[in-house]
């Protein structure tokens, strides 16, 4: 039997902490095609994204996917994350937080075509080279 993955309990625990303490808690994301983001402030096959509750609404952290609202050159988009996808959350005034491991999807989760929105989505970037993720703090 498997056991429950951990890693939806330490984001949540780590948002939590975050926000307690006054710092902005930041995810880095693997995008792909199960990925509901702006591609275009996509690099490298990664976004980072605000998930603190001044710059999100309606966040939910699952055990599952993240889902919240975000405004993205003042429109508000609604964005949804497999939580395998997310490679760290941290804050960002300091960088304390916790990478994690690569997850490979199931292959009966990965999702094609149109997601629900009425724009086009381009092609999702290529697969990230494999390894460690890599963390890089923006200012």
């Amino acid at each position: 039997m498997d056991l429950p993955s951990t890693k939806p309990y330490l984001i949540r625990a780590i948002h939590e902490w975050c926000c307690d303490n006054g710092f902005t808690p930041y995810i880095a994301v693997t995008v792909d095609a199960r990925t509901r983001v702006p591609r275009e402030f996509v690099r490298d096959g990664q976004i980072v994204l605000n998930v603190g509750y001044d710059a999100s609404s309606n966040l939910t952290i699952g055990n599952d996917q993240i889902t919240f609202k975000a405004r993205f050159g003042g429109v508000a988009r609604d964005l949804l994350v497999p939580i395998d996808n997310v490679a760290a959350i941290y804050a960002r005034e300091n960088g304390a937080g916790m990478v994690f491991e690569p997850e490979a999807p199931p292959a009966s989760e990965v999702l094609s075509g149109n997601f629900g929105e009425d724009e086009p989505q381009p092609e999702p970037p290529a697969t990230p080279p494999a390894g460690r993720p890599k963390l890089q703090r923006i200012k």
